[in-house]
């Protein structure tokens, strides 16, 4: 019977998991190294310890209502994107409400994490902790580890001849990056065209002499502002959309989504993708076309090597004067608390049942929280993850015999191992696994009992956004607010808008009856198609 759980680290994951935890009548500890919460989203201007945080101008990928824990909803007069500041308010806006913080201990360092001599009976933990030099050990029934997958910096100098032993400039990983005054005026060289490589491209072009970004992968851009000015997960991710995916043909869709891509800028014409290409990856980036267009900055292929001053493209061209290479190049995760035979096991997330449980313990009271790569709120998924887990320790939830989680896990291996600056091919579908994990924790929708019993909701949730208050409608931990949490997500997006209100005398309420017509016989059609050719493993009538 678990009672007591450790959960390690008070960033996103760790504080989803403690509410969590405490819905489910657990007593959960919660240990932090730092002395607050926030995780990577905490900014600090100090590069010197090991934490991992953002930089000073980043802004969210994603939307407040597409981003925020599914029963708390962002203050209405926060804007749609954010920077770290507001995301850190809202983590403690969070912790305050649900009286989060008296069960974390702030640094407070794990040190180990082994299974107790009787673990295949007991199924429990000895965690040993460092406080200020004292170390001090605890026996827990479960573990919930979340300390992300941002922890390591992947840097492979070795991919890159000359970078040490012939280049005289300085070169250093995003991580160490904070903001662009030591690079004013310098030609800089930015390797890896992710979403950090785009940003940081983007921000030093406003002082440095020159930047190049080096890339080695088909990248479309898109912008967080999508059609009539909406965030562009609010209007991308939703069920309709993805019903349409599973629906079409792949080439089909992707030629869509291609073509969607290139209605903004012609990717080909700026050397970032080209439609013929089955392996590529998208990053939100409003300014770089801009720059590019401009020439502030110049796209280049891959380096090839590096001589004292200048680096050596695959193409054949080089660059000179060449100041500071800066590697946007990802993450490794790691785990050097836990005991060698359980991380040895953890390849990667897909080494987990459902990227959450090692299958090959004897009894499931290891759980790591947000070690996802999914297309949207990697916030979302924590928490479901989390909301599964609790109630997998509190006995309400089930999982197969360890050899079926075993075979699920090896068939959804991914048959090669990639580096982290491939992690975009790891990404998973986010309306695909926040479903199968809500499924398992009993909290997804029922598209067509929502179609029967409430209408205007179950449009709202098929052709609107897939918000995670759709998943407190039902099941353990339902909201009651949830429902018009979903109804008014649009008016909390234009709220902060309204700073200057313009007449507007159309009258779309015709239209607005028109579509709801139009809807209401799509999702009809899609109910008989869905239960007329059922997709194992996938539906969206499951409750």
């Amino acid at each position: 019977m678990v009672r007591r759980v450790a959960v390690i680290g008070a960033g996103v994951g760790g504080l989803v998991s403690v509410k969590c935890c405490l819905d489910e009548g657990l007593e959960p500890t919660c240990f932090e190294s730092s002395e607050d919460i926030g995780g990577v989203w905490r900014y600090t201007d100090s590069t010197d310890n090991s934490r991992v945080s953002v930089y000073r101008s980043i802004i969210t990928n994603t939307s407040k209502e597409m981003s925020c824990f599914s029963d708390f909803p962002y203050p209405e007069d926060f804007p749609s994107y954010l920077p770290h500041s507001l995301v850190l308010e809202y983590f403690r806006m969070y912790g305050q409400h649900f009286d989060l913080l008296r069960h974390i201990r702030f640094q407070t360092t794990v040190l180990s994490v082994r299974k107790r001599p009787d673990f295949t009976t007991s199924g429990q933990w000895e965690v040993v902790t460092e406080t200020n030099g004292v170390h001090e050990s605890h026996v827990f029934d479960a573990v919930m580890v979340c300390t992300g997958h941002y922890q390591e910096p992947y840097l492979p100098l070795a991919s890159f001849p000359g970078i040490e032993s012939r280049f005289k400039g300085q070169h250093l990983h995003s991580r160490e990056y904070r903001d662009v005054q030591a690079f004013r005026g310098k030609r800089v060289l930015v390797v890896g065209i992710g979403n950090t490589g785009g940003d940081l491209s983007v921000e030093l072009s406003h002082v440095a002499a020159k930047v190049f970004l080096s890339t080695r992968s088909n990248t479309w851009v898109i912008s967080r502002v999508s059609d009539n000015g909406f965030p562009c997960d609010m209007v991308g991710t939703t069920r309709f959309n993805h019903f349409l995916d599973w629906l079409l043909p792949s080439a089909l869709t992707r030629r869509i989504r291609f073509r969607k891509f290139n209605s903004w800028f012609n990717h080909t014409n700026y050397g970032l993708a080209s439609s013929k290409s089955s392996k590529f990856k998208m990053i939100i980036n409003e300014e770089l076309p801009f720059c590019l267009l401009s020439g502030t900055v110049v796209l280049k292929p891959n380096v090839k090597e590096f001589t004292e001053n200048s680096a050596v493209f695959e193409d054949g061209t080089s660059e000179e004067n060449i100041d500071v290479v800066l590697f946007a190049t990802g993450y490794n995760f790691s785990f050097p608390f836990l005991e060698e035979s359980v991380r040895s096991s953890i390849e990667n997330n897909r080494s987990l049942y459902k990227c959450i449980f090692p299958p090959q313990l004897e009894k499931p009271t290891l759980a790591i929280i947000g070690l996802i790569q999914l297309t949207g709120s990697i916030m979302v998924g924590s928490e479901m993850q989390a909301r599964w887990v609790a109630g997998v320790f509190a006995g309400w939830n089930k999982l197969p015999s360890p050899s079926r989680m075993m075979a699920d896990v090896l068939k959804r291996k991914p048959p090669v191992k990639r580096n982290p600056s491939e992690s975009e091919n790891l990404k998973m579908s986010f309306i695909s696994y926040t479903d199968e994990i809500a499924a398992c924790t009993g909290v997804k929708p029922s598209m067509l009992r929502l179609l029967l019993t409430d209408p205007q909701l179950a449009l709202a949730i098929f052709f609107g956004p897939c918000s995670p208050y759709q998943f407190r409608l039902v099941g353990r931990g339902k909201w009651s607010g949830a429902r018009a949490a979903i109804l008014t997500q649009w008016q909390r997006t234009l709220k902060p808008l309204r700073t200057r209100v313009v007449d507007d005398n159309s009258n779309s309420l015709s239209s607005w009856h028109w579509m709801c017509l139009l809807a209401l016989t799509a999702a009809l059609t899609a109910g008989f198609l869905f239960s007329k050719y059922p997709q194992p493993g996938w539906s969206p009538w499951a409750g």
